[in-house]
């Protein structure tokens, strides 16, 4: 059997290839978008992938499946309840596919959304335990999927977090201890809130060491699943509902362009928007005017699926050759809209001084004095279950993901202080509140947590 996990840092993605090596036979389960990797391997070992399943409609990232389905001839296969607008093959709960004398079977784990299954893989027919489970997010290491997303329409948080309950409690831990437990995603993913760093468990350890797993009533397991989780990226809904439908297919070797000047600068006059992903000191430094600063040494993508629309037309500026690694990391949330980058970023800004701002990062110090002046607006913009460390004087919370819809309850003609547990994201903030027009705004350098450290020093 061949049997690969591909897992993606920046979106805490995982996926997987499941071959038979005697048939040659071959399913990606959970594809994303770029699919280079599974075809680069299915070749390597002698491979032909004769299909694709998608454990539920993903909210956080776009699935390759068309793509896969185009290069490959493949089927695209989910649960009996998931309905698409493409030509997909419904799984049945215990339905069994045959790769050869490797074996998948469908179990219906519905709960993260009504759709969501999992996928046992049998290393031989006839074995008695499986090799493994693919959860998708009803099972994580460490915790298990929300059920609270809002990707499937009609669907209740309530009505889904019972389904999660019977899917988790007895579906799921219904299974040997032995069984290798393979997720959909590891820490970070705004997919749940207590995600481990491990990027496979067993049935056993999630038994003895998940919360979510052990012993409880219904209505116990929908009060501590609920509890304290992070404000979900305004994108989700996007992907969830793209994921569904007929969409347009991306080209295996797309690249994108450098801008010249003057296209450059016609672009931004009609409303395009130049992202830079250099470091967030860099962007302090200098960067042009009305620039979102996601830095590209973190969750770049899902963040920006914070801040921007997918129908924003994007200008890259990032260090020079990731140019098209950050155009990647957007197709696979499915913004596409970007327009071309801008090559030597330090030149160009030398060049166009006049479009140039700087960004005010301000010292534990500097922020305490700052803190004495009338009318400041302190903002946290860290997620609910992050709290618990405390917070600045007077500190109102706005999580990052919810900024822009919420940035009427900020006054833009007042000064505006704004922190996260390290500094990266309030930079990302810091740009944004910028861009929609506050004339006073700086972030806090290097958070909440430099924060604690000084005041510990002092006490």
């Amino acid at each position: 059997m061949i049997f690969t996990q591909y897992y993606l840092d920046c979106l805490s993605q995982a996926s997987y290839l499941v071959g038979d090596e005697t048939t040659g036979q071959a399913v990606v389960i959970d594809p994303r978008r770029d699919i280079s990797d599974y075809l680069d391997d299915a070749q390597v070992h002698g491979l032909k992938i004769v299909g694709m399943i998608n454990t539920h409609f993903h909210a956080d990232f776009l699935s390759g499946h068309l793509e896969l389905a185009r290069e490959t001839g493949a089927w695209i296969g989910y649960g009996e309840a998931g309905q698409t607008g493409f030509a997909s093959r419904a799984l049945a709960d215990r339905e069994r596919i045959s790769l050869g004398d490797v074996t998948l079977e469908i179990m219906a784990t519905p709960g993260h959304t009504p759709e969501s299954i999992s996928v046992l893989v049998f290393e031989h027919a006839d074995d008695e335990v499986a090799f493994g489970v693919l959860t998708g997010d009803a099972l994580f290491t460490g915790d298990v999927g929300r059920p609270d997303l809002l990707a499937s329409v009609g669907v209740s948080a309530d009505e889904l977090g019972r389904m999660l309950y019977d899917s988790v409690q007895h579906k799921l831990m219904g299974l040997p201890d032995a069984v290798r437990v393979f997720p959909a995603h590891g820490a970070g993913s705004a997919c749940g809130k207590n995600l481990s760093t491990e990027r496979q468990s067993t049935i056993g350890q999630q038994r003895a060491v998940n919360y979510a797993c052990q012993p409880m009533t219904e209505e116990q397991f929908l009060a501590v699943v609920t509890e304290g989780q992070p404000a979900a990226p305004a994108y989700f809904i996007y992907n969830a509902t793209l994921n569904k439908q007929d969409r347009e297919i991306r080209d295996t070797d797309a690249r994108i362009e450098p801008l010249d000047d003057e296209r450059i600068a016609a672009a931004r006059a009609e409303g395009a928007i130049v992202l830079d992903v250099r470091d967030a000191q860099e962007f302090a430094a200098g960067h042009l005017n009305n620039a979102i600063s996601v830095p590209a040494d973190g969750r770049m993508a899902e963040t920006v699926g914070m801040v921007l629309s997918p129908d924003d037309r994007i200008i890259i500026m990032a260090p020079e050759g990731a140019e098209q690694e950050t155009a990647v990391r957007l197709a696979r949330i499915g913004y596409d809209r970007v327009l071309g980058f801008i090559e030597h970023p330090e030149v160009h800004l030398v060049a166009h001084q006049e479009s140039v701002s700087h960004a005010s990062r301000l010292t534990v110090a500097q922020a305490e004095a700052a803190l004495t002046e009338t009318g400041v607006q302190v903002v946290d913009i860290r997620n609910a279950g992050e709290l618990a460390q405390g917070q600045l004087p007077g500190a109102r919370q706005l999580p990052l993901a919810e900024l822009g819809r919420r940035i009427d309850e900020l006054d833009p003609t007042l000064p505006v202080l704004l922190y996260c547990a390290g500094g990266w994201r309030s930079s990302v903030a810091a740009s944004t509140l910028r861009r929609a027009g506050f004339r006073d705004v700086s972030d806090l350098l290097g958070g909440y947590a430099a924060w604690v450290q000084a005041h510990a020093h002092a006490g």
